[in-house]
C-alpha cells in the first residue's frame, strides 16, 4: 500500500517532468574528465563550486542511476569515483583500485559498443589506453590528485562538432544505448510485482532512500534482506545471488519510482518535516506541493505560507475544508476529498523503519486536528501569546527541562501523531509521562493543563456510553465556579487558594518578591493530588495561622477574602470526607481545578494592578 501510493506520486511528478524516467537519477558531480577524439585525457574541469573557504560544491546532474554497492565491486555508468574511473584512490588496496577500474571498463565497453557517436568512441578508447599506475604523474590529474582523492564523483567530458564542450550524458546516442542496457531483463528475476501486479524483471536490490534523519549519509534502504533469518525457503540469496529480489517480489519499475518518489520529497520542503528522531513525509494525490504546504502550517512546522497568512487566516481556511469547500492556497485549489498520505520514518542501522503509515481524505486529516485542538483549548496566562498548541510543544512536556537531549520518546512521537490526525485515543504514555514531570517540577503551565484536559475528554468522558462521569462538568476551558460535586476538582481549587493565602501571609509590604523558603506547594502537592487526606488537614490548620497572621498586618479585608473563597470552595464537607487516594485521572481533575484557580486569581489580580 505504501509503496503503491508513492509509484503513484512518481508517476504525477513525472508527467510534470519534475522527476527523470527510470534509470536517470540526479547526481552530485565534482569534476569533469576532459578526452580528446583518442580519449586522451585533456584536463580535469571543475564541474561545481566553491564555497568561501574554498571547499568544493558539487553540481547536481541527472546521469545514470548508480548502483547501490555494498562490499563488492559494482561500477556505474557515465559517473563514479577516482578508483572505478582512473584506477586510483587513498585507500592503499591497489588490487582492489585495479578491480574497480577493470569493471568500470567493462560496463561502459558493454553499453557503449554498438554506439557510433565520437564521444564513445573517446570513452572507449581512454579505457582501452588509460594507465592506472600512472594516473598520480598525469600532468592533468597531478595538481589535483590530493582534492581528488578526498572523493566526489567524475564525469566525462568531450568536444561536439563546433569545438564546443560536451557532456557525454547529454548526447542523445549515448543516452538511447544507456535507455536499452537499462531495459534489458535477460540475466534478471522475473516474477509477478507485488506493486503493480505486472510480470517483469524483479529488483534484486532496492534504492537507497537519503536525508532521513539519523539514517546513514549514504542512504538507508527501505525494502532489503542480508541474512538467512529473513529470507524465505527456497529464495535464499547465498544460492544464486538474486534471492533478496524473490523475498519481496517488487518489480524493477516499481522500485525504481517509489525511491525516486521518497528521495525527491525528502529533499523538497513542501513535501516533509521532522518531529523527534522522526522524518515525516506528506503528499496528496497527484503530489501537488501546496497540500504539504497547508499541512505544514495546520502542524505548526512552517511552510510557505508561514510568514504570509495569520493565525485567524489559517483558521478560516481549516474551517472551511472541515465543511467541504474548495479553498486556496499559495493560490493552488486545495479539494478537501484529495487523498493524502502521511509516512513516518525513522533510521534502524542501515535500513528505515516505517514508524507509521496514514492515509485519508485531506479534510478528514483537518477535522481530527481541529477537534484534538478543541480539547486542549484552556484558559492561558497573560503572557502566553500561543494561539494553539503543537505536538512538538505538547511532547516537549514529557521531557526533562534539564535534559540535554530535549527529544520525547520515539514511540510516544508516532503515538501521539497516529491519535491526533486519526481521532483515535491518546496514548496512555503521554498522560503519565506528563504527571511525572508535573510531580518532579511542581508546577502546572498552560501545556500540561492542555495534555490533562485532552486526554481525559478523549479516553474517558467520550468513551462513556452512560455519560454518568462528572469529569465533562469539570474540564472547561475556565474556572467552573458551580457547586460542582467534583471533589478532586475543588480540592484543587482549595489548593490554590491555600497556596496563594500562604504567600500574601509571608509577603513583606516593603518587598512584594518576598516569600517563605518552602512553601506548602514544595511540601505537599505530590501527597495532596495523591492523598488527600494526609495532605489537607495540615494544610487547612496552617491557613488558620496564616489568616490570623494578615489580621496582624491590619489586612482584615484581605483575610475575610480569602476565607470566603475557601468556604465557597469547601462547602460543607468536613475532614473525614477527604479521600484516602485519588486515582490518577482524579489526580489531573485535582490538577485541572488548581490551574483553572490560579489563573483566574492571577487574572483578578491583573485587574487591579492594572486599575
Amino acid at each position: 500500500m505504501i509503496l503503491q501510493a508513492l509509484v503513484r506520486c512518481y508517476e504525477a511528478l513525472a508527467e510534470r517532468g519534475e522527476l527523470e524516467k527510470p534509470g536517470w537519477s540526479p547526481v552530485k558531480v565534482s569534476w569533469g574528465l576532459e578526452l580528446d577524439a583518442d580519449g586522451q585525457v585533456k584536463s580535469l574541469l571543475l564541474m561545481g563550486g566553491t564555497d568561501a573557504k574554498g571547499k568544493q560544491i558539487p553540481r547536481v546532474m541527472k546521469l545514470p542511476d548508480p548502483v547501490k554497492r555494498s562490499s563488492g565491486v559494482a561500477a556505474n555508468f557515465l559517473c563514479d569515483n577516482s578508483a572505478y574511473v582512473l584506477g586510483v584512490d587513498a585507500k592503499g588496496k591497489p588490487e582492489r583500485t585495479r578491480e574497480c577500474f577493470a569493471a568500470c571498463a567493462r560496463k561502459h565497453q558493454d553499453v557503449l559498443k554498438d554506439v557510433w557517436h565520437p564521444t564513445a568512441k573517446a570513452i572507449l578508447n581512454f579505457f582501452e589506453r588509460w594507465k592506472p599506475e600512472n594516473a598520480a604523474c598525469h600532468p592533468a590529474i597531478q595538481p589535483n590528485l590530493e582534492t581528488l582523492l578526498k572523493g566526489g564523483n567524475i564525469v566525462f567530458v568531450t568536444h561536439d562538432a563546433e569545438g564546443e564542450l560536451q557532456l557525454a550524458q547529454d548526447v542523445p546516442e549515448i543516452r538511447r544505448a544507456w535507455d536499452e542496457a537499462y531495459a534489458k531483463s535477460d540475466d534478471a528475476v522475473m516474477g509477478r510485482c507485488l506493486v503493480t501486479g505486472e510480470e517483469g524483471p524483479i529488483a534484486i536490490l532496492h534504492p537507497s532512500i537519503k536525508g532521513v534523519m539519523g539514517a546513514q549519509s549514504s542512504g538507508a534502504s527501505l525494502v532489503s534482506f542480508n541474512a538467512p533469518a529473513f529470507e524465505s525457503y527456497g529464495k535464499e540469496s547465498a544460492r544464486d545471488n538474486q534471492g533478496q529480489g524473490r523475498n519481496a517480489p517488487v518489480g524493477k519499475y516499481a522500485a525504481f519510482a517509489y525511491g525516486a518518489a521518497l528521495n525527491y520529497m525528502v529533499g523538497q520542503a513542501d513535501f516533509h518535516g521532522r518531529l523527534g528522531d522522526t522524518t515525516l513525509v506528506y503528499w496528496a494525490e497527484g503530489a501537488e506541493p501546496a497540500y504539504g504546504s497547508a499541512f505544514m502550517a495546520m502542524m505548526g512546522m512552517g511552510g510557505e505560507n508561514k510568514n504570509e497568512i495569520t493565525q485567524k487566516e489559517l483558521s478560516g481556511v481549516l474551517t472551511a475544508l472541515c465543511q467541504g469547500h474548495t479553498v486556496k492556497w499559495a493560490n493552488v485549489p486545495l479539494n478537501p476529498e484529495n487523498r493524502f498520505y502521511i509516512l513516518g520514518l525513522a533510521p534502524n542501522a542501515s535500513r528505515l523503519s516505517v514508524r507509521f503509515f496514514l492515509q485519508d481524505s485531506f479534510d478528514a486529516f483537518v477535522k481530527h486536528y481541529q477537534k484534538h485542538q478543541e480539547r486542549l483549548n484552556i484558559v492561558r496566562p497573560a503572557f502566553d501569546e500561543r494561539e494553539t498548541l503543537s505536538i512538538w510543544a505538547l511532547l516537549r512536556e514529557t521531557v526533562n527541562p534539564n535534559s540535554r537531549d530535549k527529544s520525547a520518546q520515539p514511540q510516544l512521537v508516532g503515538e501521539m501523531l497516529r491519535a491526533v490526525l486519526t481521532g483515535s485515543l491518546y496514548p496512555s504514555a503521554l498522560y503519565t509521562q506528563t504527571e511525572i514531570r508535573l510531580r518532579a517540577e511542581k508546577e502546572i503551565n498552560r501545556g500540561k493543563a492542555a495534555i490533562i484536559k485532552a486526554y481525559l475528554l478523549r479516553n474517558v468522558v467520550e468513551q462513556q456510553k452512560d455519560q454518568t462521569h462528572v469529569y465533562k462538568e469539570v474540564l472547561d476551558v475556565e474556572l467552573n465556579e458551580s457547586k460542582t460535586t467534583d471533589l478532586p476538582y475543588r480540592l484543587g481549587r482549595l489548593f490554590a487558594v491555600l497556596e496563594a493565602l500562604q504567600l500574601e501571609a509571608f509577603r513583606d509590604n516593603n518587598n512584594r518578591d518576598s516569600k517563605p523558603n518552602t512553601t506548602i506547594k514544595d511540601q505537599f502537592f505530590s501527597s495532596a493530588c495523591a492523598t488527600p487526606v494526609v495532605a489537607f488537614p495540615i494544610i487547612v490548620d496552617r491557613a488558620q495561622k496564616y489568616l490570623r497572621k494578615l489580621k496582624a498586618k491590619n489586612k482584615e479585608g484581605l483575610a475575610r477574602y480569602y476565607s470566603d473563597m475557601m468556604d465557597d470552595i469547601i462547602g460543607n464537607f468536613e475532614e473525614k470526607r477527604y479521600p484516602a487516594h485519588l486515582s490518577l485521572e482524579d489526580q489531573g481533575v485535582f490538577q485541572i481545578g488548581y490551574y483553572h484557580q490560579r489563573q483566574r486569581m492571577y487574572a483578578k489580580k491583573e485587574e487591579k494592578d492594572n486599575g
